[in-house]
């Protein structure tokens, strides 16, 4: 009898280590199909500091090293916003398979480039919208399909946290596509479109920090069927971080951290809320991790979740918002 064959250990690269680059890390290093292989910072110690922490074979003190390292199957791109493009076009001339951070990019323009890359390259590429995998969100979509309390009649989704302004700091920074919508107003928005899809009409106004970028952003979808998206990000103050789905016969509420691990309220307008909890044990990130696997032992090229075209879709809206509200970087 011969024995089972074991699945291929996917070795993992992640350039760019800061705090997103650890939650990830403490992710992959809890599943048996993955390991740290190597990691690249623009600093020695930076990396060979992280190396140690999470058992990396390889610390690369530039991301050019990394990506020609011939052992790596997949990496992950983890830096500021204005450098996915770059280092994710370098990954896919290297021929290495890339999840990058969400934004994909900073435009449609860079977007497609990196897609037109991928395909040139027949190499797999994805933008890691870690919330798409985490099974209470697609819990949620799947009862918005099946209608169990008809047609959504209205989306309420915010995301805001208060952090002290501070001109240095990554999230502040205007240059390297800091400020809220790009930030945190990305996951209102992504809610929207992969449960409501696209909207006809789209209105929205902004605040802004004294350097430029976006201190908060208001926004509202609506829909050719009447339904409405009241979406809301803001890095002025701490918000319930909910994405609550009012029905035609009750409400779905996607509690607080609605794009991280989190529980999901049933509210059927004849009979008590049953509260769902989906027994998470980690960050959340090992569940798009192991999609980008199994898509990349099968030879795959691109996620039949999170698509090209859905990336597209979302980069575009961003693009729409911000030249409402007169954002530019």
């Amino acid at each position: 009898m011969s024995k089972p064959t074991s699945k291929k250990v996917i070795k993992w690269g992640i350039i760019g280590l800061g705090n997103i680059a650890h939650k990830f890390a403490e992710d992959l290093v809890t599943l048996n199909d993955s390991k740290l292989y190597a990691v690249a910072s623009r600093s020695q110690q930076k990396a060979n500091d992280f190396a140690s922490k999470y058992n990396a074979i390889k610390a690369y003190d530039s991301y050019e090293s990394l990506a020609k390292d011939p052992n790596i199957d997949a990496v992950y791109i983890a830096t500021p916003h204005v450098l996915h493009q770059e280092n994710t076009l370098l990954c896919l001339e290297n021929g290495l398979a890339v999840l990058c951070e969400k934004p994909f990019a900073m435009d449609i323009n860079e977007v497609n480039e990196m897609i037109e890359q991928a395909k040139a390259k027949n190499v797999l590429l994805m933008e890691a919208l870690w919330t798409y995998f985490l099974p209470h969100y697609e819990y949620v979509l799947k009862a918005l399909k099946d209608k169990i309390y008809g047609k959504v009649l209205k989306l309420e989704a915010d995301f805001g946290f208060f952090r002290a302004f501070d001109n240095s700091s990554r999230l502040f920074n205007k240059s390297l596509g800091g400020g809220s919508l790009l930030d945190i107003g990305i996951y209102p928005i992504f809610c929207a479109l992969s449960s409501l899809g696209i909207p006809k009409n789209i209105t929205a106004t902004a605040t802004y920090f004294e350097n430029g970028a976006d201190s908060s952003c208001d926004m509202v979808f609506e829909y050719k069927n009447a339904t409405t998206a009241i979406l809301k990000s803001t890095l002025l103050k701490d918000t319930p971080g909910e994405a609550i789905f009012y029905c035609e016969k009750g409400i779905i509420k996607i509690n607080g951290g609605f794009h991280a691990p989190t529980t999901v309220t049933l509210m059927p307008d004849n009979s008590n809320l049953e509260t769902l909890n989906f027994g998470y044990n980690t960050n959340g990130y090992n569940y798009e991790i192991l999609h980008f696997n199994e898509l990349l032992r099968n030879n795959k090229t691109e996620s039949d979740v999170m698509t090209f075209k859905f990336s597209e879709q979302l980069i575009k809206t961003l693009d729409l918002v911000r030249s409402i509200i007169d954002l530019k970087y």
